[in-house]
């Protein structure tokens, strides 16, 4: 059967003209005919409206769960932010309504936990620690099951497996977590991306639920154990305290069991308690309680022995006086020496089986009497544990040993004769590095086990803020644990994140009204939210009349009718602006913009083109700034040249040549130097490096002799050619003597002798040795006797008397 408002509807379409028509186009506009047709379309109209609205929601509320995120990245905007805010109080009463409905509405024990699921819907509020950035709702992530914190799956496997090298060079199983430092074993390493209870692998994302929840029931065990389970949804953070009710009785347990809460079941009937303490002579007086305490009360004690008494605690009655016993022994010659005691005394220590102090004679002896020594070496063991005592059987303890032996040094590089008891440690450092990977040891004599590294280590955290306080470690630092405070505009509203996230941070929504004071001449702007950054353009309706385009124009527009406030004033008659730029050579090409008085030279575009002035003459670089006012600045490039002599290459300053005179770039030309050119003379230049020929004149001094070279004068090189030296009466006269002296050699060497002379010297050159192709009959048929004698003294005499009549001759000229 249809329903009631179809059937009225046809009914109402028959019933008027143009009811075909009417029905066909919808009978909720037809007119009613009477009062039956009335309350039909006003019972009809509502329902319809009803469902259609209801479906709009529901379309509305699936598109904005599809396209809402957790993070900035993911397009939250602050347009639909109320629209986000109820259904997040939606998700967070589903997640939460199993724990309410036992508590009777009560919310009190969902604090901690509703911030942990709020912080997962809150832009930049959840961070990985391990790379900074934000955690979104679709990225598989771990959670500490100690301190609830969230990481990137990926990030936790790579610190899980530094983690594994790094303990295995410390022998430890054990890993930690960034955060809280909670140890967990192999078996937990992060692998799988599980929901909060860990009952479902890589869970979906459900716009409807809390990010990374599977939206079953946690059912996790609650702490303390009280053997219930958790009753919300699946939930990041800890579970709430229990909610259930139980009948339980007080702490003594005197009262009647009442129904409390499990997380709260312990109570007192503040009762007292009554029960036997300790002690066994007083009772509790105490409230009802859990346990009793000691007795709390004082009474007079004796010591063990017996001997003193005083006031003590009634909890512990059994204490020493600190008195030697000194009671008789069984041996009857001697006294006890222990202190204070019960029961009896022990026997006497001197009436056993005794020996001698080496240990190698037993006696039987009365106490009274002592055990003399044996007389025998000792050899106990010494401390060395390697050598014997090598006194006589001695009282008391055995000397140091002092034996010399070869001992080796800790780290077994070197050997040394070293006393029995002193160790041997070198001066070698260790140059092994430390269990930080960074430092050496470089402690004396090392035998291989390095100490820790303990210096700080420093390095710059991942948060770029602050520095690694702990000491010296390998692999990576652990995350910055201190937070940061992200504010809104007014400070409102306040965000704590990671130190690091800061800056990437969009600060919080804030629901306040901004209060920037407006920019334009309305009193106040358009009422509008806090928000980050610059307000929006005043949009408020203003007439504009007839104004002046923009002041690089100078023509006159007529614009009438409303506009919004920011569009109001001068505009832009689109063509060139034309004002002079600030290089004063050209003119602003853009087009027609807003300037201000003063400062409308800043406004306009920068000239990009090049200098072109003319250089100073003699410059042959370009200018390098670009187009600009004034004067070009003095040209600082550097110039190679030679010097004038050609022989040197010179760096000089180009402004330095185009700015002087002739005479000062002379004077920058030169190398200092001598020049290295000859004159017509054969003499080298005096004169240091110059341009252009040498001079003519050699300033250089020779020496001039007289023919015979007696006479000697200086005189310029110049000049020598004018300047001779002729020789004078002296000269003459030993010019004479020299012709005499020569004449009588003459006479000499003409004469026979000097032939025979001559053949002497050369046989005596040869070293009176026999030529080669002379034999030994020549010698034989040379002649012999007395006259080949007198010709050998005859030719020895005559040289030596020609010497002698020369030189008697040299001098008897000299004298006249």
């Amino acid at each position: 059967m249809e329903p009631a408002w179809r059937q009225q509807g046809r009914g109402r379409g028959r019933g008027q003209p143009g009811g075909g028509a009417a029905g066909r186009g919808g009978g909720m506009r037809a007119e009613p005919t009477g009062e039956e047709d009335d309350d039909s379309d006003g019972q009809s109209r509502p329902r319809f409206e009803d469902i259609r609205m209801s479906n709009q929601a529901a379309a509305q509320r699936l598109v904005g769960g599809a396209l809402s995120s957790s993070s900035s990245d993911e397009g939250d905007e602050d347009d639909d932010s109320e629209q986000r805010d109820g259904k997040r109080g939606k998700i967070l009463a589903s997640t939460f309504t199993s724990y309410t409905h036992q508590t009777g509405g009560d919310s009190s024990g969902l604090v901690r936990t509703g911030q942990y699921v709020s912080e997962l819907f809150q832009s930049g509020a959840l961070t990985c620690l391990i790379c900074i950035s934000s955690v979104r709702r679709t990225q598989p992530v771990w959670s500490c099951s100690s301190c609830f914190c969230l990481f990137h799956l990926p990030c936790i496997q790579q610190w899980s497996r530094d983690s594994q090298l790094l303990l295995a060079e410390e022998e430890r199983e054990q890993q930690p977590c960034p955060k809280c430092r909670a140890e967990y074993p192999p078996s937990s390493k992060p692998s799988r991306y599980l929901c909060y209870c860990g009952k479902l692998q890589d869970p979906p994302p459900d716009p409807w639920l809390v990010p990374h929840s599977c939206g079953s029931v946690c059912q996790k065990e609650l702490k303390p154990a009280c053997g219930h389970t958790c009753l919300l949804l699946c939930h990041p953070g800890p579970c709430p305290p229990c909610p259930k009710m139980v009948s339980v009785s007080c702490l003594c347990g005197k009262a009647t069991p009442l129904p409390r809460r499990c997380s709260n079941k312990a109570w007192s009937c503040q009762q007292p308690c009554g029960l036997l303490l300790g002690c066994r002579q007083h009772r509790c007086s105490q409230a009802c309680h859990k346990e009793c305490g000691v007795c709390p009360r004082v009474s007079v004690q004796r010591c063990v022995c017996g001997r003193e008494q005083t006031d003590r605690p009634c909890a512990s009655p059994q204490w020493n006086c600190q008195q030697v016993c000194g009671s008789l022994l069984s041996c009857g010659n001697h006294t006890c020496e222990l202190v204070c005691h019960d029961g009896l005394c022990p026997p006497c220590p001197r009436s056993v089986s005794r020996s001698c102090p080496c240990g190698k004679t037993k006696s039987s002896l009365p106490c009274t009497e002592d055990v003399s020594p044996c007389g025998d070496t000792c050899d106990k063991k010494l401390s060395c544990n390697v050598h014997t005592c090598s006194m006589r059987c001695h009282r008391g303890s055995c000397e140091t040993c002092r034996q010399e032996v070869l001992k080796s040094c800790r780290c077994g590089k070197h050997r040394k004769l070293q006393p029995c008891h002193k160790e041997y440690l070198c001066e070698s450092k260790c140059p092994k590095t430390r269990s930080c990977q960074r430092h050496q040891c470089r402690r004396k004599c090392c035998p291989g086990n390095c100490p820790p590294c303990d210096q700080s280590c420093g390095r710059s955290l991942s948060c770029r803020n602050h520095k690694c306080p702990s000491v010296c470690h390998p692999g990576s630092c652990y995350p910055c644990p201190q937070t940061v405070e992200v504010r809104c505009s007014c400070s409102s509203s306040v965000l704590l994140v990671p130190c690091g996230r800061e800056r990437s941070t969009r600060p919080p929504r804030c629901k306040e009204p901004c209060r920037r004071p407006p920019s334009c001449h309305h009193p106040s702007r358009e009422p509008h939210r806090c928000h980050p950054g610059p307000c929006p353009p005043c949009r408020q309706q203003v007439r504009r009349t007839s104004s002046p385009c923009l002041p690089s124009c100078t023509r006159t527009h007529t614009h009438t009718g409303p506009v919004p406030c920011h569009r109001q004033g001068r505009f832009s008659c689109k063509r060139a602006c034309g004002r002079p730029l600030t290089c004063g050579n050209h003119s602003c090409s853009l087009e027609c913009h807003l300037v201000t008085d003063g400062l409308h030279k800043a406004l306009c575009e920068d000239c990009e083109d090049s200098c072109a002035k003319p250089r100073p003459p003699g410059c042959p670089h370009p200018c390098p700034r670009p187009c600009h006012p004034g004067n070009c600045p003095p040209c600082s490039q550097m110039v190679r040249q030679r010097c004038h002599c050609k022989m040197s290459l010179l760096y000089l300053e180009c402004r330095k040549l185009t700015s002087v005179d002739e005479e000062t770039k002379v004077k920058l030309g030169s190398c200092n130097n001598q020049c290295p050119k000859e004159l017509s003379c054969g003499h080298r230049c005096k004169q240091v490096c110059h341009p252009g020929e040498c001079e003519l004149r050699c300033p250089q001094k020779v020496k001039l002799r007289c023919p015979c070279r007696r006479i000697k004068k200086e005189v310029l090189c110049s000049q020598s050619r004018q300047a001779a030296v002729q020789c004078d009466d002296v000269c003459r006269d030993h010019q004479r003597k020299a012709t005499a002296a020569r004449h009588a050699t003459l006479l000499i060497s003409t004469s026979p002798v000097q032939e025979e002379l001559e053949a002497f010297e050369k046989r005596q050159q040869r070293g009176g040795r026999r030529g080669k192709r002379r034999g030994r009959r020549d010698e034989e048929a040379e002649p012999s006797g007395r006259g080949h004698c007198w010709r050998r003294f005859i030719m020895v005499l005559v040289p030596v008397g020609g010497v002698l009549s020369a030189a008697a001759a040299y001098y008897l000229l000299s004298c006249t």
